[in-house]
């Protein structure tokens, strides 16, 4: 019997109760967890090592048109499949069920959540679809730059980021609606002991449309096998990273998280 991994959104037993037992007669059988709104203490990594498995093909969310509204859920969400895509690949498939009203635009999703299918949790031919998804192997996805986070509530969150492929010769970095107190460089895939920076640029005040952004910059080359370190204090709405430049016009990525 194929695994599914199912977050709801809601506290409600009832709706996954019935989805449980809808899936169960496709031969899906469906685990998860109760959403917990809480990203003082990074509750929304929970999941990830479920998520994780090898066995997992795709992640559900069962959610109303409301909890995908929330900026806070909306928020914490973006972190997970950050950190799921980072393990797994940006083409890790994200289905969300909704369970209210008309189906939310994925336009009007955060950045991280864009590429998720968007079905009715109450549409009679569910069970045939998430069985197809299920059997089906989703198509390899490139991605320019490789994003994870790290932390806890001790620590804080941290972003770590990195070019996929190619090599920048630093990176520039920053957030709006939030603060950056520290930033490293080091070996991929963990926080650094210690980091030696390369003519370090704190407070650097960035505009892009309507949106304001305060960003830090150092000049470590980075690779695959180096990655930038940021603690990010706060919740930022908008993220927005490149490789250093010292030109007024260079290649970014914004990345919206709320």
């Amino acid at each position: 019997m194929k695994q599914i991994w199912l977050t709801s959104l809601g506290s409600s037993q009832d709706p996954i109760t019935s989805l449980m037992s809808t899936l169960k007669t496709y031969g899906l059988d469906v685990q998860g967890h109760f959403w917990k709104d809480d990203l003082k203490n990074m509750a929304w990594m929970a999941p990830i090592e479920n998520l994780a498995d090898p066995k997992i093909p795709f992640w559900t969310i069962l959610a109303s048109d409301n909890e995908l509204r929330n900026p806070d859920i909306r928020y914490g969400l973006c972190l997970t499949a950050l950190s799921i895509q980072a393990k797994k690949g940006i083409h890790f498939p994200i289905i969300i069920l909704q369970t209210q009203s008309d189906l939310i635009d994925k336009d009007q999703l955060p950045t991280p959540l864009k590429g998720a299918d968007i079905l009715s949790a109450s549409d009679p031919g569910l069970g045939a679809k998430l069985v197809a998804k299920a059997h089906t192997s989703p198509k390899p996805e490139s991605s320019e730059y490789h994003m994870d986070i790290h932390g806890n509530e001790q620590i804080g969150q941290w972003f770590e980021v990195r070019p996929a492929k190619t090599s920048w010769p630093g990176i520039m970095f920053g957030v709006t609606d939030a603060e950056i107190s520290f930033q490293a460089a080091g070996p991929a895939g963990c926080l650094p002991d210690k980091s030696v920076l390369n003519y370090p640029v704190q407070g650097l005040k960035l505009k892009l449309g309507e949106t304001e952004y305060t960003a830090w910059a150092t000049q470590n080359a980075l690779n695959d096998e180096t990655s930038y370190f940021v603690k990010v204090d706060g919740f930022p709405k908008s993220i927005i990273f490149g490789p250093y430049s010292e030109k007024e016009a260079a290649d970014v990525y914004v990345l919206d998280l709320k």
